[in-house]
């Protein structure tokens, strides 16, 4: 039986720089390090804020930047994983990207967000090219980036890649709180696998985000956050998988038609 702690840092945005952004991540880390956490998950752009316009630009930085060798330096010491959600800048492009950092502070996968999603989006960001999965003791995390996970695609995909956990960070406002309720759910239920998905809370602009991060398990269990600022922990069993495979065995038996 392998147990894995997780930490769903469901965060307040707001005007914070990245420096008061990687502050309060110090924290929280500090706090899942007390409660015997592996890995801890950021919102979506958590380094950078979401709904901030061409700041985001300015804001960008290379997957070896600053502020990714800080946090970094932050797992390290807590000696907690982390996927530090920022926007990454490869010469003139953008990405909405997603670092996976080990406990020892080391990097354990870069993905880069598949599907842009809204105008905004397409037209800052270029979208990434595939699947990645990084192993954190032991357990297979694929990241995923908010848009990414509403696609049955994307997530089939991972679990075809031997994920254990899909952990997704993203920026999800009110109005699609059915999300949380309906699509998280079924999509580790239907690939017989957990999915940790980790929102944004209050107003940022004229966005107000719903909070409601989500654990979402294979055999459908699953449990949420409420709307206000929360360090959720959760700490699953990865036999779960082994048990929910076997008796509805999707990944095995779904046949491919195109």
């Amino acid at each position: 039986m392998k147990q894995f702690t997780l930490a769903l840092f469901q965060h307040e945005c707001g005007s914070d720089t990245p420096s008061d952004r990687l502050d309060a991540l110090d924290e929280a880390m500090q706090k899942a390090a007390r409660a015997g956490a592996d890995l801890l998950i950021t919102p979506e752009l958590y380094l950078s804020g979401y709904n901030i316009g061409d700041d985001v630009v300015e804001l960008a930085e290379s997957a070896d930047g600053p502020s990714l060798i800080r946090a970094g330096e932050i797992a390290a010491r807590h000696g907690v994983a982390l996927l530090l959600a920022y926007p990454e800048r490869v010469g003139e492009t953008l990405h909405i990207a997603a670092a996976l950092i080990g406990k020892n502070g080391e990097r354990a996968a870069d993905f880069r967000k598949l599907h842009c999603a809204g105008a905004w989006e397409r037209s800052t960001f270029s979208p990434g090219a595939g699947i990645v999965t990084g192993t954190i003791d032991g357990v297979t995390i694929a990241p995923l980036i908010c848009y990414d996970v509403e696609m049955p695609e994307a997530v089939r995909a991972a679990a075809r890649a031997g994920a254990d956990i899909v952990a997704v960070p993203t920026a999800l406002r009110h109005q699609y709180v059915h999300l949380t309720r309906t699509m998280i759910p079924t999509r580790a239920f239907e690939n017989g696998l957990f999915v940790a998905y980790v929102n944004q809370a209050g107003s940022e602009g004229d966005w107000t985000y719903c909070g409601n991060s989500t654990i979402a398990g294979p055999s459908g269990y699953v449990r949420h956050a409420g709307t206000e600022p929360e360090l959720m922990f959760e700490t699953i069993d990865l036999q779960d998988i082994v048990r929910a495979r076997a008796e509805l065995p999707y990944l095995e038996q779904a046949r491919e038609f195109l």
